[in-house]
């Protein structure tokens, strides 16, 4: 269930007297009301409503109160994250760890790939709560599946994208490179 703000509903600050809510609610209600032909909107008017009867009481207003600064307080963390650059690297830096934890499996024991929630958690150094938005992201891109026995495993082009990462940061020195330079 999601969280109604009712004073966004109702376009009123959360320090509105009660005689403002009462008359910005008649206003709204009067406007909403399903009997409006105009403007009538039925699902508009419930909620409005369900915020006046909230509102005016204050009892439940108060409780109210308290869940409203816990949204808001959720939602200033929220944007917060969402404007802070070095959240996405961070997120791209256990991806890539977790798709190279998973490669190495792989081409350790090819028939048993799979590493487990806890062990993934260990060996990522990535809290549970946290490894759940990485994985979600990495089995949504095809990088990554569960095997028969509910473990993790990279998949083909969870290989291909951990090599494709590999090759951007590792510098061009290869065996075979040195080898064609020596014998010129």
């Amino acid at each position: 269930m999601t969280f109604v703000d009712y004073y966004d509903l109702l376009e009123i600050s959360p320090r509105a007297t009660p005689e403002t809510i009462e008359r910005i609610f008649r206003y709204f209600a009067k406007r909403y009301h399903p009997d409006n032909r105009e403007t009538g909107d039925e699902r508009r008017f419930s909620d409005l409503v369900e915020a006046h009867n909230t509102l005016k009481d204050p009892v439940s207003r108060a409780q109210y109160d308290l869940l409203h600064g816990e949204y808001l307080g959720h939602s200033s963390k929220l944007a917060q994250e969402a404007s802070d650059p070095r959240v996405v690297e961070k997120d791209t830096i256990v991806q890539t760890r977790l798709l190279s934890l998973l490669c190495a499996k792989r081409r350790q024991d090819v028939h048993n790939p799979g590493i487990g929630d806890e062990e993934l958690e260990r060996l990522s150094g990535c809290p549970t709560d946290h490894l759940e938005f990485h994985l979600w992201y990495l089995k949504a891109k095809g990088w990554i599946g569960r095997t028969e026995n509910g473990t993790f495993a990279v998949t083909v082009e969870g290989i291909d994208r951990a090599n494709s990462e590999h090759r951007r940061d590792a510098p061009i020195t290869t065996r075979l490179l040195e080898d064609a330079h020596a014998a010129s």
